[in-house]
């Protein structure tokens, strides 16, 4: 009868469920949810970072952009709808209709055959404007040369000229073959120049923030045979270069 009295009882239901592994495994659970990071507050620490980068670049930057200046061409509606219509084929006729003299068409200049809309500046490029001039064609070689007079037409042709050294007559120093060699090395390296310097308009128009690329001129007339090269313009025949002495 001691024995039995002094025998211990079954364990209550909660005593035994507080020691048993399933309850450790969901106390560890708990723990590790309230110490960890979770991904709502990864997003949370993102959004707020990219919110104050936004608002920093709107009153630090003059074009109040909320990309620190950077403006994608999707986000220019112009630009865009420009994309999805396709690239425009003008000729150049076609091309002289888009001079700024009719309000319901867009202002359009050509470089080297690439067709830029620059209708975002009417002051200059409209009517009445600086370089209004410019418009309605491709003028690439007054780009080059800088007469907006004579200048103003893509053939390119003997251009290169106003970046070679003007010949000495009196220098007798090389033989006719080693000026030929000579010339022949100048005259690559002004063509070579005067490809930076038209490839740096396309550059300046294609990457302005107002201007944007719409298409080709096609259909531009072959120059007629015995045409020959154009001659340079007096200023840039006045700039070119004196040769230095050896």
């Amino acid at each position: 009868m001691s024995e039995l009295r002094q025998r211990p009882g079954p364990r209550s239901s909660s005593s035994k469920s507080e020691g048993s592994p399933s309850s450790k495994t969901r106390k560890e659970k708990r723990s590790n949810d309230d110490s960890g990071i979770s991904l709502l507050d990864i997003i949370r620490v993102l959004v707020a970072l990219v919110v104050a980068s936004c608002g920093l670049s709107y009153y630090m930057t003059s074009s109040e952009s909320l990309l620190w200046g950077y403006r994608p061409w999707f986000t220019r509606l112009p630009v865009l709808m420009r994309y999805l219509r396709g690239p425009l084929y003008l000729t150049p006729d076609q091309l002289s209709l888009y001079n700024g003299t009719d309000p319901s068409l867009p202002i359009y200049l050509a470089v080297n055959g690439s067709i830029f809309d620059v209708s975002a500046n009417p002051m200059m490029y409209g009517p009445g404007g600086s370089y209004n001039f410019f418009t309605g064609r491709d003028a690439t070689r007054a780009f080059v040369t800088g007469c907006f007079q004579e200048d103003l037409t893509p053939d390119l042709d003997g251009v290169e000229e106003m970046y070679i050294p003007v010949d000495d007559e009196e220098d007798a120093k090389l033989s006719g073959r080693e000026r030929k060699i000579r010339r022949e090395r100048e005259t690559r390296e002004a063509r070579a120049m005067v490809r930076a310097q038209v490839q740096h308009w396309e550059n300046f128009f294609r990457n302005h923030k107002k201007y944007f690329e719409v298409g080709k001129v096609v259909g531009v007339p072959p120059k007629a045979a015995g045409e020959g090269k154009r001659e340079l313009c007096e200023a840039a025949k006045r700039n070119r270069p004196k040769r230095k002495a050896d």
